[in-house]
């Protein structure tokens, strides 16, 4: 079975976009990371041939990315314990990540492991909550393969289904992929939004603030 051709370009394509979801899900710091966006499209370039790589292997080679990452993120969780919640906000962490991915896993419990697949930002975190949370080890390991599997394999091989089997699709790959790009920056621009409000509030509170 013919995995690559011999273009290089189409190892390092894989090996990158492996990379990506690794980080997404297994660092803190690749909360920004367009994991759905990547995936998407990677189904879709090999779907229309740009991306030389057989569609099951690229499946399982991010579909393990993807479990290993949230076995990494269980792993900072299990060591850093409750220390992860007070942890102070830098330039690549936020407090509030973390709650919202906790309130996530309280409102949804193992089962959250599955669902934050589908939820940029939370599925970085979650994994982490969960390590904190010391979860049985191996109902993580099910829910995590699941997840994955769902996630990685699904969204991947919608990307290749729709660029095959939908001719709107394959005959506007420019919009496609523009629509994909606009997608991807969306968080990275609220979290920007978020944090330039932040500044400007703590500036007016400071100047308001008597002098002593």
């Amino acid at each position: 079975m013919k995995i690559l051709d011999n273009s290089a370009l189409g190892f390092w394509v894989v090996i990158i976009a492996c990379a990506i979801i690794f980080a997404e899900t297994g660092l803190l710091v690749g909360f920004f990371l367009p994991g759905d966006s990547l995936l998407f499209t990677a189904g879709l370039l090999v779907s229309t041939g740009a991306m030389p790589v057989n569609i099951y292997v690229l499946m399982g080679m991010l579909i393990v990315s993807g479990f290993v990452g949230n076995q990494m993120g269980y792993y900072i969780g299990y060591k850093a314990g409750p220390a992860i919640f007070n942890k102070p906000d830098s330039k690549f962490f936020k407090k509030q990540h973390v709650d919202s991915a906790h309130a996530f896993f309280e409102k949804h419990g193992g089962k959250a492991l599955i669902l934050a697949r589908f939820v940029p930002i939370v599925r970085t975190f979650v994994p982490v909550i969960v390590g904190v949370a010391k979860m049985d080890m191996r109902k993580f390991l099910l829910f995590n393969a699941i997840g994955a599997v769902l996630w990685a394999g699904g969204v991947t091989y919608l990307g290749y289904f729709l660029g095959n089997k939908v001719p709107w699709v394959r005959d506007n790959l420019d919009i496609i992929f523009i629509a994909i790009v606009a997608v991807s920056v969306i968080p990275i621009g609220i979290e920007f939004l978020k944090a330039l409000s932040s500044r400007r509030k703590k500036k007016v509170t400071q100047q308001a603030e008597p002098t002593p």
